[in-house]
C-alpha cells in the first residue's frame, strides 16, 4: 500500500519538521509514503473564505487518483483509538486498496468538494492543536498503526 499525505501549507518550525522526518524514516520498512505540500492561500477577507477553500480544494483534488481511498482530517470526523486506526489500515490493505490519501486542510478547514470526496473523515482529537501539529500527529499514528499491525513493540 502506498500512502500519500496532501497538506496545505509548509511546516515552519524545525522541531516539527525533524519529528515528521523521523517518522517518515521509520515508516520506510512498512510502506511507501509521500507528502505533497500545497501552498495555502492567505485569506485577507473573511468573506472570501469559501471561495479560497474551493480554489485550494481543486488543487488538492488534482493530486488524487480516482481509485484512491481518501481520508480527510476534519473536526467532526470519526475518532479512532490507535488500535482501531491500525485495524482500519490493515483492513484497507486486505481489501486490496493500493493507495490511501490523507488530506490535511488549511487552518480554515477543507472545501466541501474535498470533504465530499472523502471515503472516511478522521478526527485526531476533540482537543484543538496548532494546525501544523496535525501532520506530525498523523505520521506518528501511521507509524504506530504499522507497529501494531506487525505486533512489534512501540505502541504501548
Amino acid at each position: 500500500m502506498k500512502i500519500k499525505i496532501i497538506a496545505l501549507g509548509k511546516i515552519k518550525e524545525k522541531f516539527l519538521r525533524d519529528g515528521i522526518d523521523e517518522f517518515l524514516k521509520r515508516l520506510t520498512p512498512y510502506t511507501s509514503i509521500e507528502i505533497i505540500e500545497i501552498p495555502a492561500i492567505e485569506i485577507k477577507d473573511a468573506n472570501l473564505t469559501s471561495k479560497i477553500l474551493e480554489q485550494e480544494g481543486e488543487k488538492i483534488l488534482s493530486h488524487i487518483k480516482p481509485p484512491a481511498f481518501v481520508i480527510t482530517l476534519e473536526i467532526n470526523g470519526k475518532m479512532f483509538s490507535s488500535e482501531e486506526f491500525a485495524s482500519k489500515i490493515e483492513s484497507l490493505t486486505n481489501e486490496g486498496i493500493s493507495e490511501v490519501v490523507f488530506v490535511i486542510g488549511s487552518s480554515c478547514g477543507l472545501s466541501n468538494i474535498v470533504s465530499k470526496r472523502a471515503n472516511l473523515k478522521l478526527s485526531l482529537s476533540k482537543m484543538t492543536f496548532l494546525h501544523q501539529f496535525a501532520r506530525l500527529l498523523l505520521v506518528e499514528q501511521i507509524y504506530r498503526a504499522f507497529k501494531i499491525i506487525k505486533c512489534e513493540t512501540y505502541h504501548k
